[in-house]
């Protein structure tokens, strides 16, 4: 569904909440819009609005509603559910999607729902909850198709018909031992064109994708696409057993969480913030960003305190300071962003990072020199002051450079000691721009004006 139609049906649930027309929205709700639909209502809706909208859905209805909410928002709706309830929402989830949500759970409501789940089903789900969320193991559904290699294809054929149903995205059949090693994959599409009378071990195919329990999620998204796969089985790292695949569909996610993480880690807000948050919850998030911005803002003020006598004896340059700054920090933005999108990527290692930094002090000087002598022209036009103009050319030389290596080396270096450079990079930058812009041309005025 569109845009439009959502926000379309959003203002006829609020006008239908303000008349108290229940029974349309419970309609709606409830079977005239799919599921995936009615979960986007809720999460484009206010925390009241949002919890009356939640208690119009039918009970049958919660399991297959919460499937597409955000984790955030489901874990909301979850907390306040009885046992009881929990269990029977349960049911409609792969196991993969259960586990992480029982992760948020408190422990004793954990270990109800597991208890009301088959032997097979709690194994599936205890094995998934032993895995970080973030990693392969976490992200891999057990939900598998698995065939011996001494079988005919003729054998195989019967065995699948006695499935009503396959695993959604399955593409490859996996070829295991007695002992559930891994020994190869056999692609479906090789399967039907194959002699009847061929034995497994003759057509499948040994040299395959194969990802470790232990793989981070950003590693098994970059693995997906690069070799373009729609599934790919997941070996405990030790044993080579196989312990389940992960598909497309869980990777777009990652990709999708990863996105939104860079996006609003540039603007120090968590990645699970919701747009509809409540007002006490949001500002203490917020909070602690901007009580960082404001120590950052003490040291730029510092810097300038420093040169107190100098901006009392030339007003110009008081005037004239945010531009060197500015420059600086648009410039290192800009390094920053593309370092960041590298290391994302595994573009940017230790045998490139110094061609990537040589290549930005170049770039930095050349900007530096052209926009210097544009900032000067206009500066000596303005205060006809020849010097000023000179002094202001230099510093924003200076400043373009500092940016530059700044922009190279913060994202790598915070990389390599685990801060997240998308969370950090743009408040250190943003500190060292100012700082040296202000140092740069109030010292170079206090040399040679004053």
């Amino acid at each position: 569904m569109s845009e439009q139609s959502i926000l379309s049906h959003l203002q006829t649930v609020t006008e239908s909440l303000e008349s108290g027309a229940t029974m349309q929205i419970r309609y709606l709700l409830n079977g005239a819009l799919p599921a995936q639909d009615v979960a986007r209502l809720l999460e484009s809706s206010p925390p009241k609005e949002r919890k009356l909208l939640w208690e119009l859905i039918d009970a049958k209805n919660e399991g297959e509603v919460l499937q597409y909410l955000s984790e955030d928002i489901g874990i909301q709706f979850l907390k306040n559910m009885d046992t009881e309830r929990l269990i029977a929402v349960s049911e409609h989830f792969e196991s993969d999607d259960l586990a992480d949500l029982l992760q948020h759970l408190p422990e004793k409501v954990v270990k109800e729902v597991l208890a009301s789940m088959s032997g097979q089903d709690r194994a599936r789900v205890e094995a998934l909850l032993s895995y970080s969320e973030d990693s392969a193991g976490g992200l891999m559904n057990t939900d598998t198709i698995t065939i011996r290699p001494n079988i005919t294809v003729d054998i195989a054929f019967r065995y699948l018909r006695r499935h009503t149903s396959l695993p959604d995205m399955t593409d490859n059949l996996l070829v295991v031992s007695r002992s559930d090693r891994l020994l190869g994959i056999l692609p479906l599409t090789k399967l039907l064109v194959s002699d009847t009378n061929a034995t497994i071990r003759d057509i499948m195919e040994t040299e395959f994708t194969v990802i470790t329990a232990e793989t981070s999620a950003s590693d098994v998204a970059h693995l997906f696409e690069n070799m373009d796969l729609v599934s790919a089985p997941v070996i405990d790292g030790t044993t080579k057993k196989l312990l389940g695949r992960i598909t497309i569909d869980d990777v777009v996610d990652v990709i999708r969480d990863e996105a939104e993480h860079s996006m609003l880690s540039m603007a120090g807000l968590d990645d699970d913030e919701d747009t509809f948050s409540p007002i006490m919850q949001t500002t203490r998030r917020r909070a602690v960003w901007l009580g960082i911005n404001l120590i950052t803002a003490f040291i730029a003020s510092y810097v300038i305190g420093l040169f107190q006598n100098t901006l009392d004896q030339v007003v110009a340059l008081a005037i004239l300071m945010p531009i060197v700054a500015s420059m600086g920090g648009i410039a290192g933005s800009q390094v920053l962003t593309l370092v960041i999108r590298g290391i994302a990527l595994n573009q940017i290692g230790s045998t490139n990072a110094r061609w990537l930094l040589n290549r930005e002090l170049v770039v930095g000087l050349i900007n530096g020199l052209l926009w210097a002598s544009v900032i000067a022209a206009l500066t000596a036009l303005w205060f006809d002051n020849i010097k000023i103009a000179y002094i202001i050319a230099g510093a924003t030389i200076i400043n373009l450079l500092f940016a530059a290596a700044t922009g190279t080396l913060l994202p790598i270096l915070l990389k390599k000691i685990g801060i997240d450079p998308a969370l950090a990079g743009s408040v250190i930058l943003t500190t060292v721009t100012d700082v040296v812009g202000f140092l740069s041309f109030l010292g170079l005025a206090t040399i040679f004006l004053i």
